[in-house]
């Protein structure tokens, strides 16, 4: 009797033991590919103690708001030029914890299948956003639709434009809505996500794309409080593993490029 009112008290002191807790760690993330590309490591980070809670946003604002006011950890969603963009114009801190692919910007229409038949005086739109709109002229520059004041200048705006031959009109407009009016454009720069989201395929669908060399590397995200930590650490680990390597490369068929070995 002695050796079973033990056993049950032993039962009773293990039941009563606090279950192992796996740390969240909350990301947000646009649709396609980041979300995609979370969801891929999310069994994985499970087993190392991560549970990675991803929230889905359309917009490029709020990823970085909600981690900057700490109601998220991380996002995953943006290019270096644009946070150093957003954290300058928003006195934010947010800080890169790691590169993870390219998705290369590209040129689109339904009206055209050549930029050589872009019409004197073209309706064209690109993202509203400064590095997003400045990299859209760079890619007009690079295909000789227009030429900048300063050549290599990011930032550029249309009021930068030196010289434009078929006097193209420029508008810019929030870049998740792109797609949305490709049909009443003659032509649209698009972000590769929301390329995609629409049913586009950027190697097969653009008149003009940026190369494997692009400097617009899709970064993981976080503030300076928090970007090294356990759980962050692994989250980044787990983006640059060869597994994730493999998975856009075989998910993507080129249309997304992963940065790292």
């Amino acid at each position: 009797m002695k050796k079973l009112l033990t056993a049950f008290a032993a039962a009773a002191v293990l039941t009563s033991l606090p279950a192992f807790a796996a740390e969240k760690l909350s990301v947000a993330a646009t649709a396609v590919p980041h979300a995609e590309i979370l969801e891929f490591v999310k069994p994985t980070l499970a087993e190392e103690g991560v549970d990675l809670d991803i929230h889905v946003f359309t917009d490029y604002v709020q990823p970085n708001v909600q981690v900057a006011e700490k109601r998220l950890d991380a996002n995953f969603f943006q290019h270096l030029p644009y946070l150093e963009e957003f954290n300058s114009s928003r006195g934010t801190d947010l800080v890169s914890v790691t590169g993870v692919h390219v998705e290369p910007f590209g040129a689109y229409s339904r009206k055209i299948k050549s930029l050589d038949e872009l019409p004197e005086g073209a309706n064209v739109v690109i993202p509203n956003d400064a590095t997003n709109g400045g990299r859209a002229l760079l890619l007009l520059q690079k295909a000789g639709v227009i030429t900048l004041k300063d050549e290599g200048n990011i930032l550029s705006t249309p009021s930068d434009i030196a010289a434009n031959p078929k006097n193209i009109r420029i508008r810019a407009l929030e870049a998740a809505t792109l797609p949305r009016v490709l049909d009443q454009v003659d032509l649209a720069l698009i972000n590769t996500n929301y390329a995609l989201e629409a049913g586009l395929n950027p190697t097969a669908d653009a008149l003009v794309i940026e190369g494997a060399d692009s400097p617009y590397v899709n970064i993981l995200v976080a503030r300076s409080d928090n970007a090294e930590s356990d759980a962050m650490q692994k989250l980044a680990a787990a983006l640059n593993s060869p597994e994730v390597k493999a998975f856009i490369e075989e998910k993507y068929q080129g249309q997304i490029l992963p940065t790292f070995e």
